[in-house]
């Protein structure tokens, strides 16, 4: 069976169009490499990827280490890994914010623009309670959801104990709250320039006299968090509180553009507009919106979850996003970019064929863009693989049109390593979309 599979993946690869892939650099000579293993050092499930690339040029991968299963509450650590060669391999495994039988997640680290410290920020909850309870009300504060900052200033080698930022950040009516997930953004023009801005996402308590729970979808909105002391103090930026459940933005990540402003990119959860991605801008630092929260029709191949975007700057001036590209399943890791600041996107290649889940992007060295991603062949959460990619394979024939497909790594094309070993070998209101049909039911409110 094993020999058919292989034959078959073969015979799909070679029936279409296909780019090969780069190789890094000369001297490493890597394309992709496994960080986190499901099973391994402890944890039943690694969820949630999150990157940056800190002063020194160390990568640092962080995700969630889930220990007994891969459920969203429970008993969660914080965890990371180290790589100093761009992600060919990685150091040991460290625990950056340990649960101690409650949960941590929702990592969205940063680095301060000022200092070179590596700013993270992180969500809390009791581990013996749910996001549907937390939304009903049913759980007290100091068991619900809270926000904590962490530094670090030796390069990600260790971290401050987590400090609890919950009084500064989430206002009272607010039930359920998530950090990011995925990096944080350092303001490097304009006149926020050195703001540190954290997208997020809450929940808020029905009116009074409603007949709802609190439970229900569009109760979900989006809003940001800032920073202009490197992380020492934070405010409430920009609230989307429409609760109208036409746009339900939900996990969010966000990109400054050349011409200084913010692009917000945010999951929508169960919303009435067709599609599953929202998007918006800010002028002014994330303290505001231009406009509300609208439906993103050329991300219509992308289904209900987590995405990533990234403003290469010198690397091309590509507004990236990465995401899964079949729209009724998480498969299919894919990236998209746009010339046009967010305003359109076009597929600019297909990393694998399996199953894939929530991803950030990060910039590795000179025209190289990393993307560290959930995946996995028999499940979508087997691993959690970090991908080297070259800006030439995203800007097109000329830098414009679009490459369609680089083969996974593993699966025929990119050479694969696994953590600790080297490498073997070397806008305006957008027009409506059609909607997209999914199998069964939508996906619950807050279904990771």
């Amino acid at each position: 069976m094993a020999l058919l599979s292989r034959a078959l993946l073969v015979t799909a690869v070679f029936l279409t169009p296909f780019t090969a892939p780069h190789t890094s650099s000369a001297a490493t000579r890597c394309v992709s490499s496994v960080p986190y293993v499901s099973g391994r050092d402890g944890y039943a499930t690694y969820r949630i990827p999150a990157a940056v690339t800190t002063r020194r040029g160390t990568l640092l991968a962080f995700a969630e280490g889930r220990r007994h299963g891969a459920g969203d509450t429970g008993d969660i650590d914080v965890v990371l890994r180290r790589s100093t060669d761009g992600g060919c391999t990685w150091g040991p495994l460290q625990v950056v914010a340990a649960g101690d039988g409650d949960t941590r997640g929702n990592p969205a680290p940063v680095v301060d623009p000022r200092t070179g410290a590596v700013v993270l920020l992180t969500s809390f909850n009791s581990g013996t309670v749910t996001e549907a309870q937390i939304m009903r009300g049913e759980v007290p504060p100091e068991h619900g959801r809270r926000v904590f900052v962490q530094r670090s200033g030796n390069d990600g080698r260790d971290f401050s104990a987590p400090r609890d930022i919950t009084r500064q950040v989430k206002p009272a009516g607010w039930r359920w709250y998530a950090t990011g997930p995925g990096h944080a953004v350092a303001l490097t023009r304009g006149p926020h320039a050195g703001r540190l801005v954290v997208p997020a996402n809450h929940s808020a308590a029905p009116p009074a006299g409603s007949p709802d729970t609190g439970r229900e979808s569009r109760y979900y909105g989006g809003h940001a968090i800032y920073s202009d002391d490197g992380g020492r103090s934070w405010r409430l930026g920009f609230v989307d509180g429409t609760y109208d459940g036409v746009t339900n933005a939900n996990e969010s990540s966000a990109a400054q553009l050349p011409d200084g402003r913010l692009y917000f990119s945010a999951r929508d959860q169960a919303g009435s507009s067709p599609g599953n991605r929202l998007d918006s801008y800010s002028s002014d630092g994330a303290r505001s919106l231009d406009r509300p929260y609208a439906a993103q029709p050329t991300l219509d191949d992308v289904p209900v979850v987590q995405g990533s975007v990234l403003h290469l700057d010198r690397l091309g001036g590509l507004l990236l996003f990465s995401g899964p590209s079949v729209p009724t399943a998480r498969r299919e890791m894919a990236l998209w970019r746009s010339v046009d600041g967010g305003a359109t996107f076009t597929k600019a290649v297909t990393l694998s064929r399996q199953r894939a889940a929530y991803s950030d992007l990060v910039r590795v060295g000179r025209g190289t863009v990393g993307v560290l991603y959930e995946t996995g062949d028999t499940g979508t959460y087997d691993t959690i693989e970090f991908r080297r990619v070259d800006v030439t394979e995203l800007r097109g024939p000329g830098g414009g049109g679009a490459p369609s497909l680089t083969a996974g790594g593993g699966e025929g094309g990119a050479p694969s390593v696994t953590a600790g070993r080297p490498p073997s070998g070397t806008r305006a209101p957008v027009p409506p979309r059609p909607a997209t049909a999914a199998p069964g039911a939508p996906p619950s409110p807050g279904s990771r």
